[in-house]
């Protein structure tokens, strides 16, 4: 007799754990690991966000349960920071919601907003926690592809219109994990124009927005005109403020989606603790010149990987955002006997491309969330290597 459920039994192993399972084998064997698996930035958190949490966490009253749907401060700190950055307006009642980060909030809408045997359109390659979340929630998941031909934009048109018929929910995310692909405001565009045609809500996850460069500056898919009626937006301060152990983030827009999220989520958690959403809500009120000066040194530790890529012969797109370099993995070889070859003879991680789906083999994807130090290193390590031979 088992007690384990069937949706959990048949969940899909999660590729990272098992890279970290190894990494934990290798340093027992004395093995210096360095890993640029897991997307985990390695800056602090800015000193005036920590500070608030600090005067925050003294006071009484905020140590009782927050409003199911966020704090008020906090929720105004985020329609504030959409007028800011995209000039959108939001009702902090109605279209704003707390969740404790984007992933719980991802994994909770599913349950949300779709029923069992319902289809969902997700990126191919993306965030495998896309399909897991659809998997749970009963529903079932078909590849929106994107590729590098096209520069990671939805090719709707190689998705066959039975499953477009069928799709009540698709998935976007941009800048783009794992691919770091930006696009432009005309792609939400289009995807507004595709969800309202085909009747679907679309769900952008925009965890990596503020992370940009060369000028740059993503859009949001609420600036495209009346998206609130088939559209909902997450935001996450994990990348953007080296707040991932926090565990904030927001979702916006349609307002029947967000009371959705909103009911559901209140059967489960009570929000996030007080002084964290009241530490948020200051970071998304500043000048933003701490995520600047972080965005200066990804910045730099791409063009050095960028640039050492280059000279070893391995393939990869400047990115203009996220916290990512994705490349092609070195002729004969897999995107798993790439990075296993990596692992076992370099003791360096890197996440194998095809654990974001079908469409990510033949590449791999590298976190720079590493010092400069250590990055010299990997350059070292992976120059050593013979990169012609083939390994299984």
């Amino acid at each position: 007799m088992s007690f384990v459920s069937d949706k959990v039994s048949n969940l899909p192993p999660y590729l990272f754990s098992e890279f970290q399972k190894k990494k934990k084998e290798l340093q027992a064997d004395g093995v210096d690991v360095i890993d640029l698996g897991i997307g985990a930035p390695d800056l602090p958190t800015p000193d005036f966000i920590v500070d608030r949490l600090a005067e925050e966490s003294k006071i009484p009253a905020n140590h009782r349960y927050s409003t199911y749907s966020g704090a008020k401060e906090f929720k105004e700190a985020v329609a504030h920071f959409y007028k800011k950055q995209y000039d959108v307006d939001l009702d902090p009642e109605t279209e704003v919601l707390a969740v404790i980060g984007s992933k719980e909030g991802i994994a909770n809408l599913m349950h949300a907003t779709i029923n069992p045997g319902d289809t969902v359109l997700i990126p191919d390659p993306g965030y495998p926690v896309y399909g897991t979340a659809v998997h749970l929630a009963g529903g079932k998941s078909t590849a929106l592809p994107l590729d590098d031909a096209n520069g990671y934009v939805p090719l709707y048109d190689y998705v066959d219109q039975e499953s477009i018929n069928q799709a009540k929910l698709m998935l976007l995310n941009y800048p783009g994990n794992p691919t770091a692909a930006t696009i432009s405001y005309d792609t939400f565009l289009k995807a507004i124009a595709f969800s309202r045609e085909n009747q679907m809500l679309l769900v952008h996850d925009a965890a990596y927005d503020m992370i940009t460069f060369n000028g740059y500056k993503a859009p949001s898919v609420m600036q495209i005109p009346d998206a609130k009626e088939c559209a909902v937006e997450f935001g996450s301060l994990s990348k953007s403020f080296n707040m991932t152990g926090w565990r904030i983030g927001y979702l916006v827009g349609n307002k029947e989606v967000i009371n959705a999220l909103a009911a559901f989520k209140s059967n489960i958690d009570s929000s996030q603790f007080l002084p964290i959403q009241k530490a948020a809500a200051a970071a998304l009120r500043s000048d933003f010149s701490e995520v600047q000066k972080h965005n200066t040194v990804y910045q730099q530790r791409m063009e050095k990987l960028y640039k050492a890529f280059e000279k070893l012969g391995i393939k990869a797109d400047k990115p203009n955002g996220t916290i990512f370099l994705w490349a092609k993995v070195p002729d004969g070889f897999t995107s798993m006997s790439f990075a296993n070859k990596l692992l076992h003879e370099a003791g360096v991680i890197v996440t194998p491309g095809n654990a974001f789906g079908s469409r990510g083999e033949g590449y791999f994807r590298v976190a720079l969330t590493v010092t400069t130090e250590r990055l010299d290193d990997v350059i070292d390590r992976m120059s050593q290597l013979n990169l012609k031979e083939v390994t299984s």
